[in-house]
């Protein structure tokens, strides 16, 4: 299976969008969405959850109220200042001490240090992830939690389930709707990939932050090509993105204007290519038809040598 990973350096550059496209263009494909922090390919694919399950991504620390005698230790030892003491004792004694579930990290190191053995830490529900159908074909996503971290955990876990997906459906393609910046989560959606599509617009900010995505996916030796959305916007600006890319290795795929029916097409829950026919969207299926040549390209270097002829 070929996967297909579209990243963006920043937040807004319409990665999303185009994935929403993409996906009613391509045949026989998973989808994935795996910007896990705030998730959104859901708006415009509407799809039918079919399964649920939770997700752990870490674990929390909690006090037994029996075994504490408030020795204060573990107040000492945190440094996320997740223990909290009220003076409303038992008997009106002793301090209680408790931990803040929100600003725990997990680190469990008041369980290593508590005399009495009073701290449990365990496993706790970080976020939901889902598989579900929809007009598209099936699609694998996930939400966190409100301040839950171990986001590029789960989308190594949505990646794997998409795999196991297509492998029992038959399908050759996973279109992966990755994060933007270039943190846990963007590595955990990239490494591996077939290849990866950075959507970048031509801002200071967005040419900034696509060095910054570009350099991370080829230190992964992968191939990268760029789609420049919004390219009419600026265009010294969107000449220097693809002067870059041509003198990065990297393949300048195309360019889409600026088109406020892509927000008309989100607000109607639909595709661009669902709601309209127009230049954006011919130039959108000739960068899909574009993509499908170097996702074929890759299926041919993967082959031993003497079998790239035939």
């Amino acid at each position: 299976m070929q996967e297909l990973v579209i990243l963006s350096g920043k937040g807004g550059t319409g990665k999303t969008s185009l994935v929403g496209s993409l996906a009613v263009l391509a045949e026989k494909k998973v989808l994935v969405d795996c910007d896990v922090d705030a998730a959104n390919l859901y708006l415009i694919t509407k799809p039918q959850i079919v399964r649920k399950e939770s997700f752990s991504g870490g674990i929390k620390a909690r006090i037994d109220q029996q075994k504490c005698n408030s020795c204060g230790v573990c107040l000492d030892y945190c440094r996320f200042e997740a223990i909290t003491v009220s003076d409303d004792g038992v008997n009106g004694s002793n301090p209680v001490f408790d931990i803040d579930q929100l600003a725990c990290e997990g680190c469990d190191l008041c369980s290593h240090f508590c005399p009495e053995d009073a701290i449990i830490t365990a496993p706790v529900e970080t976020g939901e992830w889902y598989i579900s159908d929809t007009p598209y074909g099936p699609m694998v996503h996930g939400r966190l939690g409100i301040a839950e971290g171990n986001s590029g955990k789960l989308v190594s876990l949505l990646r794997d389930q998409a795999r196991d997906l297509a492998a029992e459906r038959e399908l050759n393609l996973a279109i992966i709707d990755g994060p933007p910046g270039i943190g846990c989560p963007a590595i955990a959606t990239l490494t591996g990939a077939s290849y990866v599509l950075i959507v970048t617009e031509p801002s200071l900010s967005a040419y900034h932050d696509l060095k910054r995505v570009a350099d991370l996916a080829r230190h992964f030796r992968l191939p990268v090509g760029i789609c420049l959305n919004k390219s009419d916007i600026n265009a010294r600006i969107a000449g220097e993105i693809e002067t870059y890319a041509r003198n990065n290795n990297m393949d300048f795929l195309g360019a889409l204007p600026y088109d406020a029916l892509f927000t008309r097409a989100q607000v109607a829950g639909k595709t661009l290519i669902e709601y309209t026919s127009n230049q954006t969207t011919d130039r959108i299926r000739s960068l899909w038809v574009r993509l499908q040549e170097k996702l074929e390209l890759g299926n041919k270097d993967s082959l031993p040598a003497d079998q790239k002829k035939r």
